[in-house]
């Protein structure tokens, strides 16, 4: 039932009011909602065998539905190139790696979120924010002319 949940909180939204949708993996219903009307997908991805598979698969969906995206590499460093290279082939930015550090992980498994514990990571995250914001502005340009 996340489908009709999903779009009652939609109607919720204010007008030109940032809003971030979070929604599972993959390109089931709740994702296609939750994407629908978005001015911008920004995919989260593991550089793994699997996390590429399903990164394609909703790069296909993102680009379907003629939304602009771009890609976090979250525990960056495990796995392999893949996920890097398939990026660069389908011109899709990674606008932020984040590392596989145990820091990381224990403090999201306490709840905290990391940017309150290790410096840096809260401008990187401002960086992201101004950055998609960019991306979005320019969709919202060319769609208009």
């Amino acid at each position: 039932m996340a489908t009709p949940i999903i779009s009652e909180l939609k109607k919720k939204i204010k007008p030109g009011a940032v809003s971030i949708l979070d929604s599972p993996p993959g390109t089931a219903c709740p994702v296609i909602e939750s994407l629908h009307g978005s001015d911008f997908a920004l995919l989260v991805t593991e550089p793994t065998l699997f996390g590429l598979h399903d990164l394609k698969l909703s790069v296909d969906v993102v680009r379907e539905m003629g939304i602009p995206l771009g890609v976090v590499i979250n525990r960056n460093g495990i796995g392999d190139e893949g996920v890097e290279q398939y990026c660069r082939s389908h011109d899709i930015p990674v606008l932020m790696r984040i590392p596989d550090n145990r820091d990381i992980a224990v403090y999201y498994s306490k709840g905290i979120p990391f940017i309150d514990k290790i410096d840096g990571w809260r401008g990187k995250f401002l960086d992201l924010f101004k950055e998609i914001t960019k991306q979005s502005e320019l969709q919202n340009e060319s769609e208009e002319a």
